[in-house]
């Protein structure tokens, strides 16, 4: 090693593996939070998955109600 060069930069240290530097937690394990997240999210929409509303009315006394409902769901038109 008497005549080799130094190379700019080089410790002479063995580099280390790529699991020690924080660093690269952070890039690997930034997305891997988000995908977690989407996951857990979708499994709590389907889950936990209001049930559909029966449309037609089969109770003539809800008849207002459900139409206070739909009015108040309903934007208001543009002049």
């Amino acid at each position: 090693m008497a005549g080799r060069k130094p190379i700019p930069g080089d410790s002479g240290t063995p580099p280390s593996a790529w699991w020690r530097h924080p660093i690269m937690w952070m890039v690997v394990g930034g997305p891997a939070v988000v995908v977690v997240a989407g996951i857990v999210t979708a499994v709590i929409a389907t889950r936990g998955a209001d049930p559909v509303l029966d449309t037609r009315v089969a109770d003539q006394a809800a008849v207002p109600a459900v139409q206070a409902r739909n009015h108040a769901a309903t934007p208001p038109r543009q002049p």
